[in-house]
């Protein structure tokens, strides 16, 4: 039986967002509904964005559930500005994003996510274009190794590597494990396996997450009214990262410009405003979902200038 996905941080999130019955708000990440479920109970209307076919599927209950005030959009986060464009939403008051995989992809052998349960090699958040298997057993060894030390910051990725070219193909997830063991010298006493580094590595380039964090986080911008809430969730450091430097330069944090030097262009007005501190899952929470122990909440208000098109990559 597979363990029911829990939202990380969902009272964070929830307080940051402030929702109301007057409030349009993206849950960028439906998954399985944790966040819009709170947002639709606050009686706002809610648009989920998930790549996943089986997100949408399992959703539609929801969807008649609250009377229509949510709708499911089989669209990957990267491209939602289009999407509402299309149904005619140009903005929205609150943006939610759930950085990540699921609970439900992690715990599904069939999608060979995790290395807990062997099943195909796959690690498709879409369930299409190239998997992990094909990556792995096409690639050369360096784009394999850049991969590891990149993604899953490996410091051996280039033994690793040399490890996985040499034991193709690899068709399981418990090949990809037992691979990285041999290579990394792996103790059953160890406190950490040392596949896991691969295997986020993995997935991550696979489903191009870096990249659609960042082009999901200008379209954010694009799509926030004066006032409107940005709430980011992430759970590793490379994902974090991304989103800290993103708020960083759309609020103009740190940015030097000296009024001594004559002729020098200032930057564009500050898009955000009133970012929060890095926020933690309590010791609670991480005792009632040892999942959330990663996460990290971001948050941050839309000011009213323009949105800097493309400016974050």
């Amino acid at each position: 039986m597979i363990a029911p996905h829990i939202p990380v941080l969902l009272d964070e999130v929830a307080a940051a967002v402030a929702p109301r019955p007057d409030m349009t708000i993206i849950d960028a990440t439906f998954g399985a509904g944790g966040y819009s479920r709170v947002l639709l109970a606050s009686g706002a209307r809610v648009y989920g964005f998930d790549r996943d076919p089986n997100a949408i599927r399992d959703g539609a209950g929801m969807v008649t559930e609250f009377d229509g005030r949510l709708s499911l959009h089989a669209e990957r986060f990267s491209s939602m500005r289009e999407e509402m464009a299309r149904i005619g939403v140009p903005q929205v008051d609150a943006v939610v994003m759930d950085i990540g995989v699921s609970s439900m992809q992690l715990d599904q052998a069939e999608r060979g996510f995790a290395f807990s349960n062997d099943g195909p090699l796959d690690m498709r958040m879409s369930q299409n274009g190239e998997s992990a298997a094909d990556f792995l057993n096409s690639a050369d060894e360096a784009a394999i190794a850049d991969v590891l030390y990149h993604y899953g910051e490996e410091r051996q990725s280039r033994r690793v590597a040399r490890a996985i070219v040499a034991a193709r193909p690899l068709e399981t997830t418990g090949d990809l494990a037992r691979v990285v063991r041999r290579a990394l010298g792996y103790k059953p006493h160890d406190k950490k396996d040392p596949a896991t580094r691969s295997f986020q590595a993995v997935r991550i380039h696979v489903n191009d997450e870096l990249g659609e964090l960042s082009a999901g986080l200008n379209a954010a911008e694009a799509l926030l009214r004066e006032g409107g809430v940005l709430a980011v969730v992430s759970f590793h450091s490379l994902e974090d990262r991304i989103v800290k430097r993103y708020l960083r330069e759309a609020s103009g944090a740190g940015r030097a410009v000296s009024r001594h030097l004559p002729g020098e262009v200032p930057g564009p007005a500050p898009t955000f405003t009133k970012l929060s501190k890095a926020i933690r899952p309590s010791d609670a929470e991480i005792e009632r979902n040892p999942r959330a122990r990663s996460s990290t909440l971001r948050h941050a208000i839309r000011t009213d200038a323009p949105a800097r098109e493309g400016a974050f990559a």
